[in-house]
């Protein structure tokens, strides 16, 4: 179980408890939390799941894959850096704390 904090792009937070073994994807369906659509259900196939990754959290995080990379091409204003799909992110206990903010809007 790891506590997340996810950022509307109006600054709302939430903060939520997420089960070991979900991703950070369905830690915000699970909880209805606005800005992460999830159009393929986490399949990486849409990139409406993507956040902007606290800087703190960035190196933290396991290394995007390839089609990750790719999915993030067709993402909202994608940062190089700080953008990651949720679909694509595991919650560990190593995640607690994790901060997530959402775009203004996904694609």
């Amino acid at each position: 179980m790891a506590k997340i904090t996810y950022i509307e792009h109006n600054g709302t937070e939430h903060v939520v408890d997420v089960a070991s073994g979900l991703t950070v994807m369905e830690g915000a369906r699970d909880n209805n939390i606005p800005g992460i659509e999830a159009d393929c259900g986490g399949a990486c196939a849409c990139s409406t799941c993507h956040v902007y990754v606290d800087p703190a959290w960035v190196e933290k995080l396991p290394a995007k894959d390839d089609m990750e990379e790719d999915m993030l091409d067709f993402a909202y204003e994608p940062d190089p850096i700080r953008s990651r799909l949720t679909c694509q992110i595991k919650v560990t206990d190593e995640l607690e704390g994790l901060v997530v903010q959402m775009p203004e809007k996904q694609i």
